[in-house]
């Protein structure tokens, strides 16, 4: 993937900022009490973080809490006056950035309902021209890195060069443990297609509980990302959405405490030496290991071949179940992790059903 973003760098724009970035806040504004007392608790541990706090909220069903509306832009306001806080909130339309722009947010988000419409970035992304907010782009709700990356090119197309991504995870038939699925690769990809791209994670919405969310965060801090967005509410229990997600405010202390921030570089030239080495051992048996992919895959074309001329269907279940548990069995007795090999022989597999299947079919044209 390509990936050609015009974006000023993160500390010119925050200067606060000091690694990781944190954004903090209920999921959404409740009452102007609840926002206050949160964000005075946020504010007396982390002064420097950013106050989050949903105003209109898009639900899926009707009849459901679908935020404050406008009047927690005030309430957002009081709480930048009495504690210094940035604060920020999403925007789903050009009316929310225009209230906003007017109230005096600070940042804005286009939340992962909105970033799967085109049509609705494309309007908050008109509304942005001629400013110079940030704003922070999650990904969509789908695992599509494109349609990510699409947001966030309509946005910076707009002028806007204050820009970051927020991973917040993807629905997916199989979410594990997680409420959403984190699907680093995703986030690693987006990295890779433009380095100079801020990506805050947000370890609530991954988890889904607060029990995980030390282990995401750490996660997002050892995949060397920028900072973290973590629902802080003064008393989750009574939260009107996310409560199961969300984290008293000492709590969300204890967590980034807790956190190893670790160096991305080392000046230390005997590590760097020892570091090349291991990478160039590395290269090589990545190497071997495409060869022998390839010859796998050959052999898998010649099978194709020989079901061909006997008129022998391509998917034999009995041995691809034999194959797949002695796959597991060997895995397992050198040390690789069960999900690890399921996932690796399930691609090995639909690449060899593509290339038989390719076999049948010019099989078929020759007739």
């Amino acid at each position: 993937m390509k990936l050609d973003l015009d974006i000023t760098p993160l500390a010119d724009w925050l200067p606060r900022y000091k690694k990781p970035i944190l954004i903090a806040g209920p999921c959404s504004a409740e009452s102007e009490d609840q926002m206050l007392e949160t964000a005075r608790q946020i504010a007396e541990y982390y002064p420097d973080s950013i106050f989050r706090a949903g105003i209109w909220k898009p639900r899926t069903r009707p009849n459901t809490f679908e935020g404050i509306g406008d009047i927690g832009l005030s309430w957002m306001q009081e709480v930048k006056k009495q504690t210094g806080l940035l604060t920020a909130t999403e925007v789903a339309n050009a009316e929310h950035v225009d209230k906003c722009l007017k109230a005096g947010i600070d940042i804005l988000w286009v939340g992962a309902r909105t970033t799967v419409n085109p049509f609705s970035v494309q309007e908050i992304a008109d509304a942005l021209r001629g400013t110079d907010i940030p704003v922070f782009v999650k990904n969509p709700i789908n695992p599509d890195a494109q349609l990510w990356a699409g947001a966030l090119e309509r946005v910076n197309n707009a002028g806007i060069k204050k820009l970051a991504a927020i991973h917040r995870g993807f629905h997916h038939f199989d979410n594990g443990p997680f409420r959403n699925s984190p699907k680093w690769e995703l986030a690693i990809e987006l990295k890779t297609a433009c380095p100079q791209l801020p990506i805050i994670c947000d370890p609530s919405h991954i988890s889904g509980t607060p029990e995980l969310i030390p282990y995401i965060a750490q996660k997002a801090m050892d995949l060397e990302m920028d900072g973290l967005m973590i629902e802080t509410h003064r008393d989750p229990s009574v939260a009107m959405s996310d409560a199961k997600q969300q984290v008293k405010p000492f709590r969300l202390h204890e967590i980034i405490e807790d956190l190893n921030i670790r160096s991305s570089t080392i000046e230390n030239p005997e590590f760097r030496n020892k570091l090349e080495e291991l990478r160039s051992i590395i290269r090589k048996l990545d190497n071997d290991l495409l060869e022998l992919l390839s010859k796998r895959m050959a052999i898998s074309s010649q099978i194709g071949e020989y079901k061909r001329e006997n008129n022998v269907t391509i998917l034999q279940v009995a041995h691809w179940k034999k194959l797949f548990e002695e796959s597991l069995n060997t895995g397992k007795v050198l040390g690789l992790p069960e999900g690890f090999v399921k996932g690796l022989y399930e691609l090995i597999h639909d690449e060899s059903i593509r290339r038989q299947t390719e076999v049948m079919n010019l099989n078929n044209k020759n007739v």
